[in-house]
């Protein structure tokens, strides 16, 4: 058998799983999650999800070094 031909038949029994299962998801109940063709996950309802905020602020980044330092120095101090 070609190889090419083995994947495409794959990719086939790939979609058709990932349909069924998209249906079991939804038949089963309106739940937040449900999958792609593919098989992933993915949520149904991005409006429920919290929004993720940006990074570490520049005041918390300067009292987080100055704990690290403090706590090096702390270490160092009873190794010698």
């Amino acid at each position: 058998m070609d190889i090419q031909k083995i994947v495409s038949e794959l990719e086939r029994e790939q979609e058709r799983i990932g349909k069924a299962i998209a249906a079991l998801v939804e038949s089963a109940s309106s739940s937040i999650t449900t999958w792609t063709s593919r098989g992933a996950r993915k949520t149904a309802a991005p409006g429920k999800r919290k929004k993720r905020r940006g990074g570490i602020t520049p005041a918390g980044r300067r009292r987080l070094s100055q704990a690290m330092k403090k706590r090096w120095a702390e270490r160092k101090r009873k190794k010698s």
